[in-house]
């Protein structure tokens, strides 16, 4: 299709947030000045996630460590409350560090394509293999919200744009590397795991999308498959 059909289908393209696997237990920025003296419904499982005394009560070095890793993930309201969206949260990250190196393990992904860019939406990962052997990943990444989702299937990334602005959000997308309409995968500066997710497009940290931009090219398959929790 002619340029000007591409340009405005990729301009439905997206944004999102970043932050890599490993970054998810570390120290957390400031916490706002509020916070609930009130325990949630998931306060055993989210104290054990940070290393807290597990006693299923709030205290106020509870609620500060639940509050910083809130603002440190765009959960809101930050008022260290352990809720359903941040034990959601918590629970996906231990689901993706329990996948280790071998992502493909149920051998969802094909194996018989060559290379291919590999997005598991239920787990919220990425992974480019070539047959059965692992080339790069799994790394955690943000996929389209309720309303937004990612489209399943076979693709074929069929344009790349390496300084990409999006049209319609008026956002940067830098490494844009489109496979579906204006879904891609592409950078971006926030967390993985912020809710709800993108408008579409498959979000990346800087440094993983700048791998994937040096690893795929123009015409290498993208298979995604499942469903990311609440969609």
């Amino acid at each position: 299709m002619g340029d000007i059909r591409r340009r405005s289908a990729v301009a439905i393209g997206l944004t999102g947030l970043v932050a890599p696997l490993a970054l998810a237990f570390s120290a957390a920025p400031a916490q706002a000045a509020s916070c609930t003296t009130q325990a949630g419904p998931y306060q055993k499982q989210v104290e054990k996630f940070l290393g807290r005394p597990v006693d299923g009560r709030q205290s106020t070095a509870d609620c500060k460590a639940i509050q910083a890793f809130q603002n440190k993930h765009g959960i809101t309201p930050a008022v260290g409350y352990a809720g359903s969206v941040t034990w959601g949260v918590m629970d996906l990250m231990n689901k993706q560090k329990a996948v280790g190196h071998n992502p493909n393990k149920d051998g969802k992904c094909p194996t018989n394509k060559g290379r291919i860019a590999c997005v598991d939406l239920t787990l919220q990962l990425s992974w480019i293999q070539d047959g059965n052997k692992l080339v790069y990943g799994p790394v955690p990444v943000r996929t389209g919200r309720k309303g937004f989702a990612t489209r399943t299937g076979l693709k074929k990334i069929y344009w790349r744009d390496i300084n990409h602005v999006s049209s319609v959000y008026n956002v940067p997308m830098p490494y844009s590397q489109f496979f579906d309409g204006g879904q891609a995968f592409h950078s971006v500066n926030l967390s993985m795991w912020n809710p709800p997710g993108s408008h579409g497009c498959v979000n990346m940290t800087p440094t993983v999308a700048k791998k994937y931009w040096s690893l795929l090219k123009t015409g290498d398959d993208v298979y995604v498959y499942g469903r990311k929790p609440g969609t």
